[in-house]
This record gives C-alpha cells, sequence and structure tokens, in this order.
C-alpha cells in the first residue's frame, strides 16, 4: 500500500491550504484515513481522521478551522485548512488504518511540509 500526500507548502498566518492523500494497493474497505502532524522536537498527533462510514474524529485545537473529507472512489483523504495559526507548522502525515479484525493494517504516507508564516 503507497499514500502519496500533496499540498503542502508556506501560507500566511489567518490563509488557507488543502492537503491530498492518495492510496493505492490493496487493503479492507473498512478503514479510517485520516492526517497526523508531527513539529520539531514534539511527538506525532493526530489532526483529524475519518472512517470509511464518515465519522470524523479531530483534535479540540483545529475544530472550526480544518475539516476532512475523503473519496471512496479515488480513495483519496483531504484537508481544508483554513484560518491557520504558527502553531499549526508542522510535517503533515497521511495515515490509512485497517478498522476492527483488519486493524494491523496500518499504512504511513511520507509526510509533506507545512509552514506558517506569523
Amino acid at each position: 500500500v503507497q499514500l502519496v500526500e500533496s499540498g503542502g507548502g508556506l501560507v500566511q498566518f489567518g490563509g488557507s491550504l488543502r492537503l491530498s492523500c492518495v492510496a493505492s494497493g490493496r487493503f479492507f474497505n473498512t478503514n479510517v484515513m485520516g492526517w497526523f502532524r508531527q513539529a520539531p522536537g514534539k511527538e506525532r498527533e493526530l489532526v483529524e481522521q475519518i472512517t470509511s462510514g464518515g465519522s470524523t474524529n479531530y483534535r479540540d485545537s483545529v475544530k472550526g478551522r480544518f475539516t476532512i473529507s475523503r473519496d471512496g472512489g479515488k480513495n483519496a483523504v483531504y484537508l481544508q485548512m483554513n484560518n491557520v495559526k504558527p502553531e499549526d507548522t508542522a510535517v503533515y502525515y497521511c495515515n490509512l488504518r485497517g478498522l476492527g479484525p483488519f486493524a494491523s493494517q496500518n499504512y504511513w504516507g511520507q509526510g509533506t511540509q507545512v509552514t506558517v508564516s506569523s
């Protein structure tokens, strides 16, 4: 399974950015796709994720600013980032993980850098 991310870059405080991730290969349809991020010197943390059934989960600091969506037909997940802040600066990683009995399937993208200038 391969996850390919795109859309990172430099954005100004209060601006917007859209990250995309496309999955290829063989994986179970019952899964969760999402975005994690890791800032220098910090642990990787969940940003937002969405199940194949459409349920979402996100961290409080991005509530009302970031929106996750997925296109099952394209095996893609997107993260719309609005009103970004300097503390959103990090490497963003796409993740695909199986659910239930398929939880051993856990894949990561290579990461895309997001830098917010103040």
